[in-house]
């Protein structure tokens, strides 16, 4: 059904996931089924993803709306709008107002885009205990081990209206090797992985907050999607959640060759 989802604009393909079910079954599984929790959970990501134009995040915008992955150089691609969705759905309980995520492979920035927007979504409720350091870190780290993949994620944040939050320091890209997470502004309450990891990184299992989730693909030539969740005792929970197909999470020499 992904296919046709494609449109002719970036309020359409949203549009087409949502009507042809890709939304609501996703997130209708992260919800337990319950129908309006459901239409709640598919509204919000909705509104975030329109907020984010594609075709500022595409290096060919003739293709800009189509439900596919598309390359962004470096060995890299900007992953099928249906898999930003699950992406999204499946870390949605965790992204609330105040929040702190890590977007692990960010390339071209849409999907801190996306998050950011879900974070900052007055719709989504606040967490009960705050972090009295909160407003003095970033909301969303998108951490890219290529340095031109990092800089041009930046102009596209900034051509899609996020030059504010990257002023304030809402959002921050940064060039290093995901691996290792980014500790400097940990700990996490959201990690998303956007390319798949021979194995877990333990690095992002530290960084990863009490109730928090990972959602990262794992494998080489079999990949499975996985939720890694720490519950509030630091318990980890592995669940694996769907076959997939990504790139590999490497070093950059790796990634170009690849």
């Amino acid at each position: 059904m992904a296919w046709t989802s494609s449109g002719s604009s970036n309020e359409e393909l949203i549009d087409n996931m949502l009507r042809n079910g890709i939304l609501g079954k996703v997130v209708g599984d992260v919800v337990d089924g319950d129908k309006s929790k459901t239409e709640g959970a598919s509204d919000r990501i909705v509104r975030a993803m329109k907020k984010v134009d594609r075709a500022n995040y595409v290096r060919d915008k003739r293709d800009a709306y189509e439900d596919s992955p598309q390359t962004i150089g470096h060995g890299a691609t900007i992953s099928a709008p249906h898999m930003h969705a699950y992406a999204a759905s499946h870390l949605l309980p965790y992204l609330l107002p105040g929040g702190r995520v890590l977007d692990v492979g960010s390339g071209s920035g849409y999907l801190s885009a996306v998050l950011y927007h879900l974070i900052e979504d007055p719709q989504g409720q606040k967490p009960s205990s705050s972090d009295s350091d909160t407003e003095l870190k970033p909301l969303v780290i998108g951490i890219e081990h290529v340095s031109e993949l990092t800089d041009w994620s930046i102009s596209n944040l900034k051509r899609d209206g996020l030059g504010e939050a990257l002023e304030k320091g809402q959002i921050e890209m940064v060039t290093g090797d995901g691996r290792l997470g980014y500790p400097s502004n940990a700990p996490y309450d959201a990690i998303h992985v956007g390319a798949a990891a021979p194995e877990l990184p333990q690095a992002l299992v530290e960084q990863l907050a009490p109730g928090g989730r990972i959602f990262i693909p794992i494998g080489t030539y079999k990949q499975n999607i996985y939720h890694i969740d720490k519950d509030e005792s630091g318990k980890i929970t592995q669940t694996e959640v769907m076959g997939v197909r990504y790139v590999p999470l490497t070093d950059r020499k790796s990634q170009e060759m690849h």
